[in-house]
């Protein structure tokens, strides 16, 4: 369960957000709102996993800068949504897992270059957005995403989907 810790207002290049602060207890997770989203019918909603290459070292090996830009972008031309960072990196593997999956990146995608690696496909967990999601009483969400996986995952924690804008690139 995630315990909200500390808000404020946050301005970004895309405008201004509520920042909130979660932790279960493990991991912090934050959920950067736009507008008033409780008890709202497809709230738009970015399910973000960490990435220190592309948000701290400017990396363009993958898409996790651009995809974060371009949800909240989304989120702000219509005025209301959440994107929700995880700290997951490397799909819950860690950086170590990206680290040891480059040399297999060039001969196959990234989820197959972890497993070739000896780490998962994708080890991320949906859970603390989902027990976001319901802190924040969205009743449903639009997910911005082009895994549909991502959208199985939260059902399966209770959350309803309404449907899925492959506008982003994972």
């Amino acid at each position: 369960m995630n315990i909200r810790l500390a808000e404020r207002e946050l301005s970004t290049k895309f405008g201004l957000f509520r920042e909130i602060l979660y932790y279960d207890g493990q991991r912090e997770s934050i959920a950067l709102v736009k507008g008033d989203v409780a008890d709202g019918q497809e709230v738009l909603c970015r399910i973000h996993s960490h990435c220190i290459g592309a948000h701290v070292f400017n990396s363009v090996e993958c898409t996790c800068r651009e995809e974060m830009e371009h949800a909240q972008e989304l989120i702000e031309s219509v005025g209301r949504g959440v994107v929700i960072w995880l700290d997951q990196e490397g799909k819950g593997n860690g950086h170590l897992a990206l680290i040891e999956s480059v040399k297999f990146k060039s001969e196959v995608g990234q989820a197959q270059a972890y497993v070739k690696a000896g780490f998962a496909e994708d080890a991320r967990d949906y859970r603390p957005a989902a027990d976001i999601l319901s802190e924040l009483n969205v009743r449903s969400i639009k997910l911005i995403s082009a895994n549909s996986e991502k959208a199985d995952e939260l059902r399966r924690f209770g959350i309803e989907v309404s449907g899925v804008t492959g506008e982003a690139i994972r």
